[in-house]
């Protein structure tokens, strides 16, 4: 992967962003970018800081979930 399209896919917090849940589209705010391994929204997360993971609050239910960044689109 070039720098060029890690830099499109790197988000920030406060950003908003949609991701697909069960067949419909969800839509959120990232909280925090996640670079070690750690426990965020009742799982363990292994993220790295080669390969990020997000925590997003969703709009409508308040509730947080992480996702790679490919399972997120910038809205």
């Amino acid at each position: 992967m070039t720098s060029r399209r890690k830099e499109k896919k790197a988000l920030r917090k406060g950003e908003k962003v949609a991701w697909s849940t069960h067949g419909t589209e969800t839509r959120g705010t990232v909280e925090k970018k996640i670079t070690e391994r750690t426990e965020a929204a009742g799982r363990t997360v292994d993220a790295s800081p080669d390969q990020p993971q997000y925590e997003v609050r969703s709009d409508k239910s308040g509730r947080t979930a992480v996702h790679k960044p490919s399972a997120l689109r910038k809205k």
